[in-house]
């Protein structure tokens, strides 16, 4: 961080809060580094001028073509209506820092906007006379050269930032009307009110704070004061947002499989990188950055935290910490995926025996998930449910952990809804929806998601595992410390379930053979 700060700067700044202080000035003996900086006529004269031109370029991001058909649906669902998406604000991770940027799926996907651009800014649908709405984009201008904002405003000044787009930036990148933040207030409280032919506003609450309260401000007064009737209008909004991600178009499911393959390409630099990191402290996090370095060079970030979970960590579902030795002879799990620039995301785990090859009794284990998750898959049809996937891996689970002695009760009695004995031993849930986030649609109803068809478009995940903890005495010894699990993509089609992520390989010899590989080309980059 470029925060050095001389004694000349200290004795700068102690002149400056004795000669004027202002608003922008440290409190008592707090110090804000990114006030010190010169406020002089002179200092802001010779900023003021000699840059060259810096115009960053403009093109039409592949996402704007799908926008209108996502803000047309939102639109007749919602008329007369003011709706309010926010792309969210800067988190703080601790003091003066922040986590880097990532704006809520929900604005993604009605803007078509990644990365990291639009901090702070806002779409807004506004309702016409027609009934249809005109979706506007407020954001904050660019703080370039031409502006004292350049080297005064830590957040948006390029001086500090870099060049970044602005009001006709977005515009052009998105096909989406533009506006200046400042502008956001007026918009909001246009033809707010109660009466007959006035406007309601409805917010994704949860994202921005400041926006939510600036809305809630308005309702209260313009006669709408009943916060849990607000509540539900806008956790109707969210609900609406996140079912509409259901069935993904051509793009998305382009960007899913994007995902796909760098992520094949993480793991294929983990397992480079594995032979050296055996036996080493903390190896676990070797490879976390062997993965997370290829999601920065041909992603935007990693779209969940990473888990490398060796040995007796691997039955611990959410293992991140990653702070284990990996060591020869273990069964090592690795759930991780790649977010790409649009922030789809993908969603794979692979178990990997550490010396390269299984040993009989891993790969009774494994082969029990494999055939599992085969099961989940021939189950999922067009028109299934996700119980459906569901109940058939859980069956051939519940049918191995009999047949291993383990299962102290009979398969059909531990697959009734009385019985579940046998999810001890896999207590999660072996599908989910995945798109711009890794567990998508979340905020969609029970009788929409689990309860509903799948149908195509529909991109999910398969996940059965066996997660037999060291601490467990009710089986043998030689389980205890041994996680397993095979997670896939799939996209649903009009034929039926497509395997994404095909390309990974899972089926034991395949595996080792993918190993065998990967260690040599990782032998011959060493030398």
């Amino acid at each position: 961080m470029s925060e050095v700060i001389t004694e000349q700067d200290k004795e700068y700044e102690a002149r400056e809060q004795a000669a004027a202080p202002g608003d922008d000035q440290p409190m008592g003996d707090r110090v804000n580094n990114r006030s010190l900086r010169p406020r002089s006529d002179a200092f802001v004269e010779f900023m003021s001028s000699g840059w060259d031109d810096n115009e960053p370029t403009i093109e039409r991001l592949e996402s704007a073509a799908y926008i209108p058909a996502r803000l047309q649906a939102l639109s007749e669902a919602f008329p007369g209506e003011r709706l309010v998406i926010p792309a969210g604000q800067p988190k703080v991770r601790n003091n003066d820092c922040d986590y880097a940027f990532r704006p809520d799926s929900a604005f993604s996907y009605y803007t078509g906007l990644g990365q990291d651009y639009e901090a702070g800014a806002v779409l807004v649908l506004d309702p016409d006379a027609d009934g249809t709405h005109t979706p506007m984009l407020f954001v904050a201008p660019r703080a370039d050269h031409y502006t004292q904002d350049f080297f005064k405003d830590p957040h948006y000044g390029e001086y500090w930032v870099g060049p970044r787009a602005g009001l006709k930036e977005l515009e052009a990148m998105t096909g989406i009307e533009t506006h200046d933040i400042a502008q956001l207030a007026d918009m909001l409280g246009k033809d707010v009110g109660a009466e007959a032919g006035a406007v309601r506003l409805r917010v994704i609450r949860e994202t921005d704070p400041q926006v939510t309260a600036a809305v809630n401000e308005l309702r209260e007064g313009h006669g709408f004061p009943d916060e849990a009737d607000n509540t539900v209008r806008d956790d109707k909004l969210h609900e609406f947002a996140s079912e509409a991600r259901m069935a993904k178009d051509d793009f998305e499911v382009r960007e899913i499989r994007c995902a796909v393959d760098a992520t094949k390409h993480g793991f294929d630099n983990i397992l480079r990188k594995l032979p050296d990191a055996l036996g080493k402290p903390r190896s676990e996090r070797i490879l976390e950055g062997a993965f997370n370095s290829v999601s920065r060079e041909e992603g935007n970030e990693v779209g969940y935290d990473t888990i490398i979970a060796s040995g007796a960590h691997a039955p611990i579902l959410h293992w991140i910490r990653n702070t284990g030795t990996v060591n020869a002879g273990e069964l090592l799990l690795i759930d991780a995926g790649v977010e790409v620039d649009s922030l789809y995301t993908a969603d794979i785990t692979r178990t990997f025996p550490t010396n390269g090859r299984f040993t009989d009794f891993q790969k009774k284990l494994y082969q029990a998930v494999l055939d599992s998750q085969q099961a989940g898959f021939e189950a999922a049809k067009p028109g299934a449910t996700y119980s459906d996937i569901h109940h058939a891996c859980m069956r051939v689970i519940a049918e191995r952990l009999h047949d291993w002695g383990i299962l102290p009760v009979d398969v059909e009695e531990s697959l009734s809804p009385e019985g579940q004995q046998h999810r001890r031993w896999l207590a999660c849930g072996v599908a989910h929806h995945l798109g711009l986030d890794v567990h998508d649609c979340a905020q969609a109803r029970y009788e929409s998601y689990q309860g509903a068809k799948i149908t195509p478009g529909m991109v999910f995940t398969i996940e059965p595992g066996l997660y037999f903890r060291e601490d467990d005495l009710m089986i043998p010894p030689e389980y205890r410390g041994i996680g397993i699990r095979i997670e896939d993509d799939v996209l649903m089609t009009e034929d039926g379930p497509e395997w994404i992520s095909a390309g990974i390989p899972k089926q034991i010899d395949d595996v080792e053979a993918w190993m065998a590989q990967m260690a040599a080309d990782g032998a011959k980059d060493a030398r």
